[in-house]
């Protein structure tokens, strides 16, 4: 998603039955969609920086918490390659008729990014 943003949210829209208008594509919306959807853009809301996550029950959290630093092969800072597996067949098997495909990228081509 990192390589072609725009391509990937009007994919997304149209898997969602929901494709923009050439109008809407004309005046940017998917650009603006973008932007609003950046990693910039959302860790520096307030509401994420100081907001909590299920506020005043036992499970309460720091929204901020859900942010780190927004980069691809990140997770190899937080995650051993077993939870990563994990996590990969969980993804396989709740998406494998959504019609939906991910590429991986190598351990080379994170570390370069």
């Amino acid at each position: 998603m990192k390589e072609d943003t725009i391509f990937y949210i009007k994919k997304m829209a149209y898997f969602f039955d929901q494709p923009f208008s050439k109008e809407e594509e004309t005046e940017g919306v998917p650009e603006k969609i973008m932007n609003m959807c950046s990693f910039e853009n959302l860790s520096n809301l307030e509401v994420n920086k100081s907001g909590k996550h299920m506020g005043g029950t036992p499970l309460e959290m720091d929204n901020n918490v859900f942010f780190r630093k927004g980069q691809v092969g990140d997770w190899k800072n937080h995650l051993t390659q077993e939870m990563k597996e994990h996590i990969d067949q969980i993804m396989d098997d709740k998406l494998h008729d959504s019609g939906l495909t991910f590429s991986r990228p190598s351990d080379n081509q994170e570390n370069n990014n």
